[in-house]
């Protein structure tokens, strides 16, 4: 009698890739709207460059290794990374920085390593560290100020002109983002000082407050959902919140837990990034530690670091874990009991 071998899952539900990765790029669409209202239209067209540089450089890959290029293309998991790396750079950031940073992300963090499902790191974080720490001077300088601050902002025909180099950028349309602009200003002066910057707001951070909450928004449907475990995020916002309500209770040596939280990629980072199924833990409590180290990471790197953000390279060390936390957080297996030692197992002899 011939019997099947095929390989699990056996069960067959609605949760497939395609549909999963659809309602990620679809839950990102408030905080790029958030982003476009409060920055302009930067990170709309890194979205969309980045998009047609990773499918075209997924469908040469898929080409060059003879696989079928519209199945895979169908996974949108090229779309994922891209729309991720889109509202990551910053949205000046010059169109070659993103074409390096999204074609390294597709060639090299994804199939280099066998494609979709054997990457061990995140792709978009691989391609956002390679061009922070090759380019230093693009990312960083290329974060626009918020519109609201702006007597005259940057048109949509202007943005595309800075972007692909036809006309040089102005100091009155960047700044530096609220982490970078505390963590230096807070070392010579106080809170109360510090905070009196316009790019501060109401004392959190203008515009990426609602950028953030826009990106809490849409992770919360993913969750409700169940695109997403809901053991990572929130292990990523504890590990965040605990050092920083220990260690980061005087607002005079450090920035304090609201803006840690409502600045950044922080709700990018909890919901969409580290929730990566590939390159994070799939154990429950694996997921927990996992989320928590991002978390723990990212403190130390903005407080003790050079990077005033930091989420690539936590997710990307934490990366590394991953494996090692799913070894030693495997469940029990169904009827497991501990072996009894000493004086007991004497007394049943």
């Amino acid at each position: 009698m011939a019997l099947l071998t095929l390989s699990s899952p056996h069960a067959k539900g609605p949760q497939r890739t395609s549909t999963m990765m659809r309602w990620v790029i679809a839950m990102t669409l408030p905080g790029l709207f958030m982003q476009t209202l409060f920055f302009g239209w930067g990170n709309l067209h890194n979205v969309l460059w980045c998009t047609l540089v990773a499918i075209a450089c997924e469908a040469a890959v898929l080409k060059l290794r003879k696989r079928p290029i519209g199945f895979f293309l169908n996974d949108y998991s090229a779309v994922v990374t891209a729309v991720l790396l889109g509202i990551a750079l910053p949205p000046f950031a010059p169109w070659w920085v993103s074409l390096v940073a999204t074609s390294f992300a597709i060639i090299f963090a994804k199939h280099i390593y066998g494609g979709m499902g054997y990457n061990p790191f995140n792709p978009a974080m691989v391609g956002y560290a390679l061009v922070l720490v090759s380019f230093p001077v693009a990312m960083t300088t290329n974060w626009a100020t918020p519109l609201p601050l702006l007597e005259q902002p940057a048109s949509l025909l202007d943005t595309l002109n800075i972007i692909w180099g036809q006309i040089p950028i102005t100091d009155a349309l960047t700044g530096a983002t609220p982490l970078d602009t505390y963590k230096h200003e807070i070392a010579h002066s106080l809170s109360d000082t510090v905070l009196e910057n316009p790019i501060f707001g109401a004392g959190f951070s203008l515009g990426w407050e609602w950028v953030n909450l826009a990106f809490l928004a849409g992770g919360l449907v993913l969750l409700a959902l169940k695109v997403i475990p809901w053991q990572t995020p929130v292990g990523l916002l504890v590990g965040l919140a605990i050092p920083s309500l220990l260690l980061g209770s005087d607002a005079d040596q450090t920035a304090p837990l609201v803006i840690h939280l409502l600045s950044g990629a922080t709700m990018l980072a909890a919901f969409f990034i580290a929730t990566d199924p590939v390159s994070s833990c799939t154990t429950t409590r694996g997921r927990l530690i996992y989320g928590f180290g991002i978390g723990l990471l990212t403190y130390i790197i903005r407080a003790y670091g050079s990077y005033p953000d930091a989420i690539a390279f936590s997710v990307l060390l934490m990366n590394f874990a991953a494996p090692l936390i799913d070894v030693y957080t495997q469940p029990r297996t169904y009827g497991y009991v501990d072996a009894k030692r000493g004086s007991k197992a004497k007394e049943k002899n």
